[in-house]
């Protein structure tokens, strides 16, 4: 049978045996008044005060909104948000939207246009956070670790993040704190939040935040300068929102976590031999770096020794410019990439978890911005036709076995029932 996959901008199709397990969240649709239930979110938030209430008599507003690795609808939700703001009283020079980027690159003028539309770049202030330069505050400290927080968010009078909720591979989940750390954050505090020591972890998996290392630390750390008003999205497929939760961040982060939990977690009863995995279609596959998460999805349900088929489109390659390039090209075995992660460094974290898979199952893989070479370098094994890849993964495991699809990668969060032994 042909199953549709999410890659790259176009997506792509793979012929797998007809018994093979297609694994999809469920899809929902995509509310009709999408902007309208925005505005109906800031009105009546889960809890708190409306949003109207909290600005009222403020002067410096900043929104905070997810970078371009992320497929957040920032065109849908941010132009009722400022309309919201604009009848609230506040001016445009008072308000100052940021970028989360974490430790991702920032974006060139074209791209920051495309993420949030031409209007708003023309009409606000847009400052495209940079983990490394000087413009962080300490707030406190966590575990020792002082939290450097970008000055124009700490000092604004009213903070607003606005985030997309879905499985995170170590974080539990993304959107709620995740905007402000990492994405607000200095290299010095997100070195901390992602450590080694923290990633390994048991707690560090998906759709668990109570009891994982990294996200009791990204937590714990934007307590110290918490936002007055956060506004969470979960999305389907085609990227439209299906519900808004909106209010205090713990009430809001928690409605929308439980929200997407019920849609995305599945269960089968044994581990494949083969699994076809994805990281879910642009613009989380622009580059391998954010394809692990990809991998660590597949590598719930495969068995010991098989084969995921990834299919990542990687537009932006590793990329080569990256700290995780740097890890990568030195390791020779998955142990390696594990061992080079010992200490906080940058990037080094989707290492860590690179070679954790590689320890777990081979990973051969699909993408048309990557050379064999880099591809191999990674210590994966390219193909370049994905029902091919298939039939010959499970030629090479005896020439019979289970195949699962992971047709959206990451945002199916599946568990094994009877796990191997």
């Amino acid at each position: 049978m042909l199953v549709s996959l999410a890659y790259g901008v176009d997506g792509r199709t793979v012929e797998v045996p007809d018994d093979a397990t297609v694994i999809l969240p469920t899809e929902l649709e995509g509310l009709a008044d999408q902007a309208g239930a925005v505005l109906d979110a800031l009105a009546h938030p889960l809890s708190g005060l409306p949003l109207a209430e909290l600005v009222a008599g403020k002067a410096q507003v900043v929104v905070v909104f997810p970078d371009l690795t992320r497929p957040m609808p920032n065109r849908t939700l941010l132009p009722p948000l400022l309309r919201h703001l604009e009848l609230c009283g506040i001016p445009d020079a008072n308000i100052t939207l940021l970028c989360a980027t974490g430790t991702h690159r920032q974006a060139t003028p074209q791209e920051m246009e495309d993420l949030v539309g031409p209007e708003i770049v023309a009409r606000y202030t847009i400052i495209d956070h940079d983990a490394q330069n000087d413009e962080h505050v300490e707030v406190g400290e966590v575990d020792g670790t002082p939290v450097l927080l970008l000055r124009h968010y700490v000092e604004a009078d009213v903070r607003i993040i606005t985030g997309f909720v879905e499985p995170h591979f170590f974080a539990g989940f993304s959107g709620g704190p995740k905007a402000v750390c990492p994405g607000l954050a200095a290299t010095e505090t997100i070195l901390e939040a992602h450590h080694p020591r923290r990633i390994a972890d048991a707690g560090a998996t998906f759709v668990t935040r109570r009891g994982n290392p990294v996200h009791d630390f990204v937590r714990a750390a934007v307590a110290l300068a918490p936002p007055h008003y956060s506004i969470d999205v979960a999305i389907n497929a085609t990227r439209e929102i299906t519900a808004v939760f909106a209010g205090p961040l713990d009430a809001a982060h928690d409605a929308a976590c439980a929200f997407v939990e019920a849609a995305s977690v599945k269960q089968v009863a044994a581990p494949f031999d083969v699994v076809v995995s994805t990281n879910g279609g642009y613009p989380l596959d622009r580059n391998l770096y954010q394809a692990v998460k990809g991998m660590a999805a597949a590598e719930r349900i495969v068995r010991d020794g098989g084969i995921i088929v990834m299919a990542a489109a990687c537009n932006d390659g590793i990329p080569i410019d990256g700290a995780f390039a740097k890890v990568i090209s030195l390791a020779r075995t998955a142990d390696d990439l594990i061992d080079a992660a010992g200490g906080a460094e940058l990037d080094r974290w989707q290492a860590q978890v690179l070679g954790r898979v590689l320890t777990r199952a081979q990973v051969w893989l699909y993408s048309e911005g990557l050379t064999d070479e880099m591809t191999v370098d990674a210590l994966l094994v390219p193909v370049h036709d994905l029902a091919t890849a298939v039939a010959e993964a499970l030629a090479e495991l005896g020439g019979t076995g289970s195949v699962a699809v992971l047709p959206e990668g990451p945002l199916t969060v599946v568990t094994v029932s009877s796990p191997e032994g």
